[in-house]
């Protein structure tokens, strides 16, 4: 064994290594996307057999897993959290068909919505799949969840979520690293029939995972990630779940309290375990980071009103907890939070000096000045923040790719001009489907793909539209004298704004390109050419 300092995105890509791991498939998206960056230089260094590449879309991401994990390979596929709506058909149906080699899906939710639309809780999913749920509360147990999430992937032959949230995510920790083992062989799926859902054949899988919820439940009160800790106060008691262990543990050590603790770091519920230690006490305080899913659960299965948390207001309904909320629950504070100076308060966040969306912002300032009533739909990226000083610009962003058909429909509805931006790697993501409907119905819509030639808002990572966009829009049925490029500088300023005007006055689809390379990622080729 060896000590490791390690996010715990990096103790997981860690332990998918050391567990024996052949794929690994994600779409970048904070907080998960250090997961794969680590797995790529371990492989870059060590030469190790892995597949290890960013995938389109959450949804190709998974469906390459679940491909792996047929032909008999473990593989893991990591996203956040809403990185799973996208993914969720595979998801949901990989649990019927169930999986051949181990599959594990890491999911990493954003509580307090640092980098997110919402703070959607991951576990729904994996409840509503029925399949078995780890949810880590350290960087060690997340180096060992994962080993342990293949071994019962593949005893159960069902896919096995691991979710953690940001604050696990990106802190770091020392773990202490095991043996690697070696990858699985080829071993393709023998069952022709299992993995072809047709409903004769998916009700025979389906009925075999109701079948197997009781062995689920079963392992899970005996997981190792459940466990008790015992305390001298005899009324009160806490229940807690993944990293709000953590916060529970700081906050009994310091004020030397003596509360019994029942860890709960996999799922479904253990009912006895819980049964037999709740029942002790008169009132039991649920810590659970993200939706009061357990404890809503709880007060259903007991019947009763002893226990306490999101629901009842003991602790905050929204956003990430945190040793202070806990011990404000456990009535040892009355204050949560601190007066931030003033000198250290957030600015709102701006683009990049140099950064090509500016220039394309300013364009648009200038030509959309000229009309009295307009709205620029567009999506998930760096150039968000045109929707801020001093551009307010963009008017709209909903989910990847939602730029496209929000436009579509405006433009469906007579609303004109009917203008969408997005990013080169969203648009490959979840736009190009969108096109497609609006070339169908020949909707007046311009579509401006701000192309920077990366996936820049996670950092830098390669974008799948890359020298492919021009021929995507060809293939999708653009017309060609409508797809049009730009290169967003000052000096072309003039020729700019007289092509992206013309487009907007076409009533049809056009689509404009508006090409030159995130600065960022421009310096750090500079860098290491010099």
């Amino acid at each position: 064994m060896n000590t490791e300092l390690l996010l715990g995105d990096e103790a997981i890509a860690l332990g998918a290594i050391d567990a024996g791991v052949s794929g690994v498939y994600a779409y970048p998206g904070t907080p998960s996307t250090e997961i794969m960056e680590y797995v790529q230089e371990y492989v870059k260094n060590f030469q190790e057999p892995i597949q290890a590449s960013w995938s389109v879309n959450e949804k190709t991401a998974y469906e390459a897993a679940l491909g792996m994990s047929y032909a008999g390979k473990r593989a893991m596929v990591c996203m956040k959290h809403v990185g799973l709506n996208v993914a969720s058909d595979a998801f949901i149906n990989s649990a019927i068909t169930g999986v051949n080699g181990g599959l594990v899906l890491v999911v990493a939710d954003d509580p307090s919505m640092h980098s997110s639309q919402n703070e959607q809780d991951s576990r729904f999913y994996g409840k509503f799949a029925m399949i078995p749920i780890i949810e880590p509360a350290n960087q060690q147990e997340a180096y060992e969840a994962i080993k342990y999430a293949f071994d019962l992937s593949e005893s159960l032959k069902l896919p096995v979520m691991l979710r953690i949230t940001t604050r696990l995510a990106h802190s770091r920790s020392l773990l202490k690293r095991g043996h690697q083992r070696e990858q699985n062989p080829l071993n393709p799926e023998k069952n022709l029939r299992r993995f072809v859902l047709l409903p004769n054949n998916a009700r025979i899988n389906y009925n075999y995972l109701i079948e197997q919820q009781k062995s689920i439940i079963e392992i899970s009160e005996n997981s190792p990630f459940n466990k008790i800790f015992e305390g001298t106060h005899l009324s009160k008691a806490i229940i807690a779940f993944g990293i709000g262990f953590n916060y529970v543990i700081e906050v009994l050590q310091k004020y030397n309290l003596s509360i019994p603790v029942l860890k709960i770091g996999q799922y479904p519920l253990p009912e006895k375990k819980i049964k037999m230690f709740s029942d002790k006490y008169d009132s039991v305080l649920i810590v659970e980071e993200g939706y009061p899913i357990f404890e809503e659960i709880l007060k259903g299965f007991f019947g009763n009103d002893k226990f306490k948390g999101r629901l009842d207001g003991i602790l905050p309904r929204t956003g990430e907890l945190n040793p202070d909320i806990i011990s404000n629950a456990l009535s040892i504070k009355t204050k949560v939070y601190y007066e931030v100076p003033e000198i250290v308060r957030p600015r709102l966040p701006q683009l990049c000096q140099g950064c090509s969306h500016r220039d394309l912002f300013d364009y648009l300032k200038k030509i959309l000045s000229n009309y009295p009533n307009y709205r620029v739909f567009s999506d998930i990226g760096c150039y968000t923040l045109g929707a801020l000083p001093p551009y307010e610009i963009i008017h709209s962003c909903v989910d990847m790719g939602a730029s496209v058909t929000m436009a579509k429909g405006a433009a469906d509805a007579g609303f004109r001009p009917a203008i969408a931006v997005i990013g080169d790697s969203t648009f490959t993501h979840s736009g190009i489907t969108g096109l497609i409907d609006a070339v169908n119905d020949n909707s007046p819509v311009t579509i401006i793909i701000s192309d920077n030639r990366t996936t820049a808002m996670t950092g830098g990572q390669k974008s799948s539209g890359t020298d492919r966009i021009v021929s995507i829009c060809k293939g999708v049925g653009v017309e060609e004298n409508h797809i049009r490029k730009i290169e967003p500088l000052k000096k072309n300023e003039e020729l700019n704004i007289k092509i992206i005007t013309e487009e907007i006055e076409y009533n049809g689809v056009s689509v404009i390109i508006s090409e030159r390379e995130c600065i960022q990622t421009a310096v750090r080729k500079k860098r290491q050419q010099s």
